[in-house]
C-alpha cells in the first residue's frame, strides 16, 4: 500500500519552529514531486510548497516565503518542511502529497499519493 505519513506538528508559540516530516511507505520518493498543502477550519485547502523529483528546485507560495523551507533525503525515503516565524494564521491541518513526475510540483489533478495530515496549532 503506497502511502505518506506525516510527523512533526504540535502546539507552538507565536514566532516559534517546527519541523513537519513526509515519509513515504511502501514506495520510493526518488521520482516524486512533492507538495505540501494546508487546510484551516473553514477555508480551502492551499498549497504552500513543492519540490522536485529531478533536481530539489522548489517552489514557495507568497504567504510563506522566507519562513518555510522545503527539503528532500531521498535516502530516507523523506521530505521534510522546516517553519520558522509561525503565525497563528499558520495553524491548519497540513498534508503532504506526491505526484510521479519530473514536473517541479505535483498537479492537483494528478495526485497519486496522500498522507493523513498532522496537525498544527499556533497559540499562546
Amino acid at each position: 500500500q503506497l502511502q505518506l505519513v506525516e510527523s512533526g506538528g504540535g502546539l507552538v508559540q507565536p514566532g516559534g519552529s517546527l519541523r513537519l516530516s513526509c515519509a513515504a511507505s511502501g514506495f520510493t520518493l526518488d521520482y516524486y514531486a512533492i507538495g505540501w498543502f494546508r487546510q484551516a477550519p473553514g477555508k480551502e485547502r492551499e498549497g504552500v510548497s513543492c519540490i522536485s523529483s529531478s533536481d530539489g528546485s522548489t517552489y514557495y507560495a507568497d504567504s510563506v516565503k522566507g519562513m518555510f523551507t522545503i527539503s528532500r533525503d531521498n535516502a530516507k525515503n523523506t521530505v521534510y518542511r522546516q517553519m520558522k516565524s509561525l503565525k497563528p494564521e499558520d495553524a491548519a491541518v497540513y498534508y503532504c502529497a506526491g505526484e510521479w513526475t519530473g514536473r517541479l510540483c505535483p498537479r492537483p489533478r494528478y495526485l497519486e499519493v496522500w498522507g493523513q495530515g498532522t496537525l498544527v496549532t499556533v497559540s499562546s
